[in-house]
């Protein structure tokens, strides 16, 4: 009897270190659109060497990267199925968890990066708490950058934009009610697809940053970017807290600490790469076409309308109200830095 016991302990314990070994080894499946080689995707690929040395293998970041999972929509809808872990995405896929953080992407917001950085950083707490009553652990900001149009023939006016056969990413709201206030009939794509439709002339205009526009090839393909900048374009890596309760408290910690870190230095990175990116355009023969005020100062007239008519449809009165007054705290300290909007 003695010998019976002793077996069935030895078994039992046995049973539990395999357990314990299997809930040990954790692998987190994220998606991006990010292309592979691009500056989004060495970053990545960076934080999950650090994230397998920092908890000695017991955590890989496996990354699909350049749609490999489908667009935005797709990758939020596998993580709620459970068929992925998280994604890096822009906010257009961020708005699918929680619309309301589009208040940081309204056109014509924000004049500098510092006073992007201000802001965002004020609020980013906020939102990290509305995601995680949502399920997702919200990681630390990353970025796309400025936005620009970009297109075949000139844009020297809003007459001029609206003549474009112009791209509008199908999932993105913001931009789409933004196109409706200027009267742009835009061309729905998801972002894969844009390529080949500027390949084929299903389009001839589209929008985004310069490193976009170059790791996504559109650059060779446009032959005009307006120094208009509509908005700065931002986006996160996003984790179901799901899938982060197969990780040790220990673990957790330390992937939190490698993605923070990682997402720092691509904030840096993907500035001067924006930088990079606009100085290749134009090497390549695109034209950077000076935006003429007439059509800045109607652009911008347009775009504070829209902050004011999204207001309980996108956002609260609150939500725009404190990255306003956000704003508005930079401005006072730094009053050289910027010249207010109108």
């Amino acid at each position: 009897m003695k010998s019976a016991f002793a077996v069935l302990a030895v078994t039992a314990l046995s049973t539990a270190q395999l357990s314990t070994a299997r809930a040990d080894a954790v692998e987190l499946r994220l998606a991006t659109l990010a292309p592979g080689g691009s500056k989004w995707m060495q970053a990545f690929e960076k934080g999950a060497a650090e994230t397998a040395k920092a908890t000695e293998k017991r955590v890989s970041v496996i990354y699909y990267p350049g749609g490999e999972q489908g667009d935005e929509r797709d990758f939020i809808s596998k993580i709620k199925l459970g068929q992925l872990d998280g994604a890096a995405v822009t906010a257009v896929g961020l708005s699918m968890i929680d619309e309301s953080i589009r208040v940081l992407e309204l056109p014509m917001m924000f004049e500098s990066i510092e006073e992007v950085d201000y802001v965002a950083d004020k609020v980013w707490p906020y939102f990290q708490k509305k995601f995680e009553d949502k399920g997702f652990r919200l990681e630390a900001r990353g970025e796309v950058g400025w936005v620009h149009f970009m297109s075949k023939a000139e844009v020297k006016s809003l007459a001029d934009l609206r003549k474009q056969k112009l791209w509008i990413w199908g999932d993105d709201r913001l931009v789409g009610a933004m196109f409706k206030k200027l009267n742009i009939s835009g061309v729905a794509l998801g972002v894969p697809e844009v390529d080949p439709a500027l390949t084929t002339g299903r389009i001839d205009a589209c929008y985004g940053s310069p490193l976009a526009a170059v790791a996504l090839q559109w650059h060779t393909k446009i032959r005009y970017m307006t120094s208009l900048r509509m908005s700065y374009a931002i986006g996160a890596t996003v984790i179901s807290l799901q899938a982060l309760k197969k990780l040790t408290p220990a673990d957790s910690k330390s992937v939190f600490k490698v993605a923070g870190a990682i997402g720092k230095k691509l904030r840096v990175s993907i500035r001067k790469e924006n930088e990079s990116a606009q100085r290749t355009m134009t090497r390549k023969g695109v034209t950077i076409s000076a935006t003429p005020e007439v059509m800045s100062a109607e652009f911008n007239k347009h775009a504070q309308e829209l902050w004011k008519s999204l207001v309980g449809k996108m956002y609260t009165q609150a939500e725009l109200d404190m990255v306003l007054a956000a704003r508005a705290e930079y401005r006072k300290a730094k009053p050289a830095a910027v010249a207010p909007t109108p």
